[in-house]
């Protein structure tokens, strides 16, 4: 299968294509995500995902499929005050 190359969290990686970004969040944190990209378990995910700088929402995950050269950052949510 072909490769890709993007940058995650300042990293270069290099991805199947036709990946979509809920199959990349699912590697990364370890969980299984459903097609709605909740976790299976039914845990919080405290997440966001940007590619290329704009936040690309949880319901658009399933169907949105990485690309050459995209800029991937995920942020967690922290509670502090």
């Amino acid at each position: 299968m072909k490769s890709i190359g993007i940058k995650f969290n300042s990293r270069e990686l290099n991805l199947d294509e036709g990946i979509t970004l809920r199959e990349f969040i699912s590697m990364q944190i370890g969980k299984d995500l459903d097609s709605n990209s909740a976790a299976v378990d039914g845990s919080k995910l405290g997440i966001a995902a940007a590619v290329n700088g704009a936040v690309i929402p949880r319901s658009a995950w399933n169907s949105y499929t990485l690309a050459e050269g995209y800029s991937i950052e995920l942020v967690t949510a922290a509670q502090g005050g």
